[in-house]
């Protein structure tokens, strides 16, 4: 498909920042027209759970503004944020990749979003005809994976504050502005996404801001290119002692 049909079909494309753009138009280059109108846009609030784990895997969705969070529930009912999709991913692909029919996280969308969504018979009817956006997804996919092992082992030996300081220096290499990164997360947030109780959060932000790691600014976290390369080399040397 060409980019020119791709934003008449998909008009709010054309609001978003070049990089989002791109892979909008990564993904759908070879889309063929019938997939774009049965497209359907859906605004989500803040919170709002729109895949349960569990449930039939009969939609697909595609995040095109705002940042999608998975979580999982099953330990004692505690909320564990594991994984946010900040790219352009179909959301309930990888059920249909793996031939499963149920979804196997809960999502929610972390900000307000904006996506757009397909059911899963027009998705796998796309896939089978376009060889080109099966191997897309399944690199996608693959992607995914390899993130999340990462993530899960460097985690397993991680204690406390290091958790912390992983989760600030991967929150700077994706989301810092201009060299500077801002969080606005409370700590329940933050113990949320670390698997940590609030007070080793608390103990942990204030060790890092009198070791000059980070910067506190009301109930703001700043963090510079300097503060960041200093968390890295504290995690960096934790690793290779590992």
């Amino acid at each position: 498909m060409k980019h020119s049909v791709l934003y008449e079909e998909l008009p709010f494309l054309k609001d978003l920042d070049r990089e989002r753009q791109e892979q909008f138009e990564e993904h759908f280059k070879s889309a063929p027209l019938w997939l774009m109108d049965a497209f359907q846009t859906e605004e989500l609030k803040k919170g709002t759970v729109f895949i349960r784990e569990g449930e039939p895997a009969d939609t697909v969705f595609f995040v095109v503004e705002g940042m999608v969070e998975a979580i999982d529930y099953r330990i004692d009912g505690i909320s564990y944020d594991y994984m946010k999709f900040d790219k352009v991913y179909a959301l309930g692909g990888m059920e249909f990749m793996m031939d499963i029919n149920s979804y196997m996280t809960t999502l929610r969308a972390a900000t307000d979003c904006r996506v757009i969504k397909i059911s899963r018979a027009k998705f796998e009817k796309w896939m089978y005809s376009d060889i080109r956006a099966m191997k897309l997804e399944a690199k996608r996919m693959g992607e995914y994976l390899l993130e999340e092992g990462r993530n899960s082992r460097l985690f397993l030996f991680m204690q406390g504050s290091d958790r912390l300081a992983l989760l600030f220096a991967e929150r700077y290499e994706r989301y810092s502005r201009n060299g500077v990164l801002e969080l606005k997360g409370n700590r329940q947030n933050l113990a949320d996404e670390t698997g940590l109780c609030v007070k080793s959060i608390s103990r942990g932000i204030k060790r890092f801001a009198e070791e000059g790691m980070i910067t506190k600014a009301g109930n703001r976290i700043l963090i510079d290119r300097e503060q960041y390369e200093e968390l890295k080399k504290m995690l960096a040397a934790k690793i290779d002692g590992n």
